[in-house]
């Protein structure tokens, strides 16, 4: 059944996903400082509608790098869907190719690549990618995303170690015996097994290379002929770093605040990388989306796509296929009525004038002035 709200899904994917992987899916590094902020930080900006547009009818298509999709939304990589439905990652590409956004297969997924690609034959698909110490294992990854035909490597920047996630620490969290990462064989495979902590922790800390650098992303963009979107990047030295090297995109991301606690939310840091390298590079961004006015902010503070995680998972517990595609619509939907009720016809239109900080308002009437409306 069709809920109302992204936050609906939430509530009842709670209700349905075990422990052990709810733990894992919703929780953030440390005190979970950032993950708070990655929807504080949204409810901190104001729209600014303008009225008498004559917005009925709207365009809501954008092209990235390359391919035309059908809206600014696209689905961000979550590892091991398999945790939360049986048709795990396979379910949630259909549901992309479905309504024509883009749709990112984590590295750590419990469905091969091969196997999404035949489920989603001809959709637009994005490989993201961890370095692993085996760079002939890593270019093996890139080479068979490429023959798969998915249209870009999305490398992950921001996770040579793994973050400190308690709530797996103290779950001692293990990927279920049922199921693999399925781009491996053997223990690459099997081998999310807790030895005492968070079994993800131990498989990452042992086999994904901690000396990850600059030198990587040159490396990567001069052996793949696929477009390459450095995801990870929260300041303006890092996203001039990566425009100066070439790469086709910069995706805004505090990695779900999974990674590093107490950074900013994504949403604070898209301003300065988009005044830095705005007119070199595409910029895309994810973190705290529960709702329309999330994408139509992003949009308007820069960002030509605006992807997530969290949503889709929990759509996908609840209804698999269709509980994706729905929270899909929802998007959609709430996105069309904020551009009708701010103005906008086009993606094209939302430009900064729609949104400030909430302090603009503040500076506009003084606390002085609140207290005698208040007591008066």
């Amino acid at each position: 059944m069709a809920q109302a709200s992204l936050k609906d899904y939430e509530k009842r994917a709670f209700e349905i996903i075990p422990r052990n992987a709810l733990d894992y899916y919703r929780s953030g590094a440390g005190d979970e400082l950032s993950l708070r902020l990655n929807q504080v930080c949204f409810d901190r900006l104001r729209i600014r509608p303008r009225v008498l547009k004559g917005a009925a009818q709207h365009d809501l298509s954008v092209s990235v790098f390359g391919d035309r999709f059908s809206l600014p939304i696209g689905i961000a990589p979550t590892a091991m869907q398999r945790m939360a439905h049986p048709d795990g990652e396979l379910a949630t590409a259909r549901a992309a190719a479905s309504r024509g956004v883009a749709f990112t297969l984590s590295t750590l997924a419990t469905s091969s690549m091969e196997q999404v690609a035949a489920a989603a034959p001809g959709s637009p698909k994005w490989f993201q990618l961890y370095v692993y110490r085996d760079r002939q294992l890593t270019e093996s990854l890139v080479r068979r995303a490429e023959k798969a035909g998915f249209k870009a490597i999305v490398l992950t920047v921001d996770a040579p170690v793994f973050g400190m996630r308690r709530a797996d620490i103290r779950n001692k969290f293990s990927l279920p015996p049922h199921l693999i990462l399925a781009n491996f064989e053997g223990n690459l495979a099997t081998g999310v097994r807790s030895q005492g902590g968070s079994g993800l922790g131990e498989y990452i800390a042992e086999r994904i290379d901690p000396t990850l650098s600059w030198d990587d992303v040159e490396w990567l963009t001069n052996f793949t002929s696929l477009p390459v979107i450095v995801k990870g990047i929260l300041t303006k030295e890092d996203a001039i770093l990566a425009a100066d090297m070439g790469v086709e995109g910069i995706w805004v991301s505090n990695h779900g605040a999974r990674q590093l606690d107490s950074v900013p939310a994504s949403i604070e840091a898209l301003p300065e990388i988009v005044k830095a390298v705005g007119d070199r590079t595409t910029i895309v961004m994810d973190g705290g989306i529960t709702g329309g006015t999330d994408v139509f902010k992003a949009i308007a503070l820069g960002a030509k796509m605006v992807l997530f995680g969290r949503p889709t998972l929990w759509g996908l517990a609840v209804d698999g296929q269709q509980g994706v595609e729905q929270i899909l619509d929802l998007l959609t939907k709430e996105l069309e009525i904020t551009m009708t009720l701010a103005g906008c016809r086009s993606i094209k239109d939302i430009t900064i004038d729609h949104v400030v900080h909430e302090s603009f308002y503040a500076k506009l009437l003084p606390l002085t002035r609140i207290d005698e409306l208040k007591y008066n």
